[in-house]
């Protein structure tokens, strides 16, 4: 029954696949842009090969300038340090050692970062075209916004499209209870992350990016949902959404107890979301009813 309500409401948020693999249809890239921002993008990898090509190339073939690119591999075997050998010149820094997990190696990533604007990107996911253009395009017109992110495609392994997540406008309310914001479509000012410790919480190993944002939040950083579809999160059987199902929901419930005081039951979790679900309803039946340039994208 919840399957076909979901189907029939268009409710696509938080699902790995909605609908059958088909060709992903993206936006388009614009014209080459120089940002009076810099951007360092940081992608950490382990024993990704079948992927990290494909994450390599969707940054390297962003048209935006100044960017910077760092590779932390965490001592691969299965061949992914000799693909990303072969854009070696391309980036600006790789290093292939053991670390201690991806916090680890994110933190060591952006120590070496110099840009104006930050953001990571894992070794099986990718950016779409013109991502960094539009969210450059976006902080330097609203200085006053810290912290931007996107709408995401789910892919599968063979990078076709399964779903789409469709945000509403941001909530820092729901940012106590779930964390709906995709990772790869997250973009920060360095004045934030200078704010809250330049470092990511290296005690988790799977909500590093919702503690992150919770930080931020607690901070007093704006944020601003951008309503383009920014990155593609690729789904397959060895990420660790779902093969550390339990390591995941630990992390997650610390992060509940931290921000509501306690951990709330699934039931309380239903009734939490409602709100913003609704208004990603809205979004996804208008997109459907009236589609944009957008929505299409």
């Amino acid at each position: 029954m919840k399957t076909i309500l979901r189907h029939a409401s268009g409710f696509r948020l938080g699902q790995f696949q909605a609908y059958p693999p088909r060709p992903i249809r993206a936006p388009a890239a614009g014209p080459d842009y120089i940002s009076p921002l810099s951007i360092s993008i940081v992608t950490p990898v382990l024993n990704q090969a079948a992927f990290v090509a494909q994450t390599i190339e969707s940054v390297l073939m962003q048209r935006v300038s100044p960017l910077e690119y760092i590779v932390i591999d965490g001592g691969s075997t299965d061949g992914t340090t000799d693909t990303v050998a072969l854009y070696r010149k391309y980036l600006s820094h790789f290093e292939s050692q053991k670390d201690s997990g991806q916090s680890d190696a994110l933190n060591k990533g952006f120590a070496l970062a110099s840009g104006d604007i930050l953001g990571w990107l894992n070794g099986d996911d990718f950016l779409l075209p013109g991502a960094l253009e539009f969210v450059a395009r976006f902080f330097t017109a609203h200085p006053d916004v810290d912290v931007v992110y996107g709408d995401r495609i789910v892919v599968d392994r063979d990078s076709r499209e399964i779903g789409r997540w469709m945000l509403p406008s941001h909530s820092n309310r729901i940012l106590s209870w779930v964390d709906y914001i995709p990772q790869e479509t997250v973009f920060w000012r360095r004045r934030l992350w200078e704010r809250v410790g330049s470092r990511l919480d290296d005690s988790f190993d799977f909500a590093m990016d919702w503690e992150l944002l919770v930080r931020f939040r607690e901070c007093g950083a704006r944020f601003r949902h951008l309503p383009r579809f920014i990155g593609a999160f690729r789904v397959h059987s060895a990420q660790k959404t779902i093969a550390q199902k339990d390591l995941g929901l630990a992390e997650m419930n610390r992060i509940r107890g931290r921000c509501l005081g306690y951990v709330p039951s699934e039931g309380e979790l239903r009734l939490a979301v409602i709100p913003y679900v609704m208004r990603h309803l809205g979004r996804e039946w208008r997109s459907r009813l009236m589609p944009t340039p957008t929505a299409r994208s």
